[in-house]
């Protein structure tokens, strides 16, 4: 429990911030996605993707983040009309929510991720 506390903790701050560097402003549903984000990323490419080679571990990390800032998309932006981030204008964007150049740039991201979840579960306080 703690470990998914802090990944969620940690995610929910990171994402934010570093879409706060990027844009120049955020939205509190991303930090909801980010937390998800990276407790899936130590659940799944932390775990039974372990002993994977990195750079599966790597397209797996951006497929979940993928994942989840589609689903946070369509509720965010689809159904309650907060239009947050849109895609649209990306080439092969799906419902303007994601995109293959946002998705390599997930990839290539859940590399200090995945770094992170490691360097979390060698923590000594730190249970699963």
């Amino acid at each position: 429990m703690r470990k998914n506390s802090l990944l969620f903790f940690m995610g929910s701050c990171v994402y934010p911030a570093m879409e706060l560097m990027y844009r120049g402003y955020t939205h509190i549903s991303m930090s909801l996605a980010g937390g998800v984000s990276l407790c899936a990323i130590g659940r799944i490419c932390c775990g039974p993707l372990k002993n994977r080679p990195l750079w599966l571990r790597c397209v797996t990390g951006g497929t979940l983040i993928t994942g989840v800032e589609f689903f946070t998309g369509l509720i965010v932006n689809r159904r309650l009309h907060l239009k947050v981030w849109d895609y649209s204008d990306q080439r092969f964007s799906v419902l303007g929510q994601i995109c293959p150049g946002a998705t390599l740039l997930w990839t290539i991201l859940s590399l200090p991720a995945i770094g992170l979840c490691g360097a979390v579960s060698r923590l000594p306080f730190v249970k699963d």
